[in-house]
């Protein structure tokens, strides 16, 4: 009896000191970007529009250019005023102008150099807008995906959809142009 007592306890103890083990390590991982919490557009909305494009430029110039909000009337054609308060971080709020609709922007996420997501209010349209730099050989690619929601929407969702697309891709060929010329070009 006392030697099977003695193998049992050893066995619960080796059992224990396994599991701690195992749990150890997997607590001790590295964080991973795919057990990120990540904002995403609204799905259900009645417009998401999703476009990429391919940039020749350096994450970090891709980035700067993105983020410098205040900058944004001096390289996008359709965005006639910005201004940002506060630093880039998540609860910080920016207004805007573009088309002549005046918004206000909350910024929701931001995992600098890789995705920034900012949304709000206008005129009845709800929106979110995600982007993201991905690294390439050559550049990067931004991806944007942006949906709106909200009365003025379900009224015409086919034209606020070419004018939320014909938007993101300036937007985009803008951001292209920007980065590729360089820090010449703000």
């Amino acid at each position: 009896m006392f030697r099977s007592f003695n193998l049992k306890t050893f066995t619960m103890s080796f059992l224990l000191l396994i599991t701690i083990l195992i749990g150890g390590i997997i607590l001790a991982r590295p964080f991973d970007d795919s057990q990120r919490a990540t904002i995403d557009v609204d799905r259900n909305a009645q417009v998401i529009v999703d476009l990429s494009i391919e940039i020749n430029a350096p994450q970090e110039t891709v980035w700067r250019i993105q983020t410098g909000i205040d900058q944004w009337p001096t390289w996008q054609k359709n965005v006639s005023q910005a201004r940002l308060s506060g630093p880039i971080t998540v609860g910080s709020t920016f207004q805007w102008e573009t088309h002549g609709l005046s918004i206000v922007s909350t910024i929701r996420e931001v995992d600098p150099l890789r995705r920034i997501v900012w949304g709000g209010p206008a005129q009845g349209i709800e929106g979110v807008h995600v982007w993201t730099i991905t690294p390439t050989l050559e550049g990067v690619v931004v991806h944007t995906t942006e949906s709106w929601d909200g009365p003025p929407v379900a009224a015409d969702p086919d034209g606020m959809r070419a004018a939320l697309t014909s938007s993101l891709e300036a937007w985009l060929a803008d951001l292209k142009t920007t980065a590729e010329a360089g820090t010449s070009a703000l």
